[in-house]
């Protein structure tokens, strides 16, 4: 896992990497233009600050979260171990924000807004989503946003459980994803299926026409 984010403009030259969950107690310890943030009871690595950036990721531009190459994340592991930390860095390519289509929803035994959902997206494979949209139904291709998506309020998708019952990632409304003009009331973004075919990484810019009169 690894989420990647870069914003020069609110936070200066530096990129800041996810490869674990937040946990209830932090550290951090720096090494030249770096800083690792870790599980003091399990030296578990959460992440890595890199400071000055572009001076090793010049041609680096995006804003918010950002999509590293195999060769940027090389370059990165190799700048942590010049610097004493370990190379933990792994290149992940695969689309966060994905077309999926429900294929089967079930109540959810402890709650009488939330679904169970089965939801098919990419390389076929089946998430199971819970889901508490009131308009969420089978057949519907939908917005999936999978484990390791950063969404853009800044909030990141984890692996994680609601009232007990395991949920892997997010089926998203137009208003979560940031679409001008979407709806501001409760309720996923339903696609058609024929302009947006299951599995496919969703395309925002298709996406922000989609209110637009």
């Amino acid at each position: 896992m690894l989420i990647s984010s870069y914003n020069p403009s609110q936070m200066g030259d530096v990129l800041v990497t996810i490869i674990n969950p937040d946990k209830s107690t932090q550290a951090s310890e720096q090494k030249q233009d770096v800083t690792r943030i870790y599980e003091p009871k399990t030296d578990l690595t959460l992440g890595y600050n890199f400071f000055k950036l572009s001076e090793y990721l010049p041609d680096l531009k995006e804003q918010g979260q950002v999509f590293l190459t195999t060769a940027q994340v090389a370059i990165l592991n190799d700048h942590l171990e010049a610097v004493g930390f370990k190379a933990e860095l792994e290149a992940d390519l695969s689309p966060k924000f994905v077309v999926g289509k429900v294929l089967e929803m079930t109540e959810h035994p402890d709650s009488d807004h939330l679904h169970i959902t089965k939801v098919k997206v990419d390389n076929e494979q089946v998430l199971q989503i819970v889901c508490g949209a009131p308009n969420v139904d089978v057949n519907q291709h939908v917005v999936v946003a999978k484990v390791g998506a950063m969404m853009p309020s800044g909030a990141l998708i984890w692996p994680g459980k609601l009232r007990g019952v395991k949920s892997d990632g997010m089926l998203c409304a137009a208003r979560e994803l940031a679409l001008p003009n979407a709806p501001q009331k409760r309720g996923i973004l339903v696609l058609d299926a024929d302009e947006f075919p299951v599995g496919q990484a969703f395309d925002f810019e298709k996406g922000r026409q989609l209110f637009i009169n």
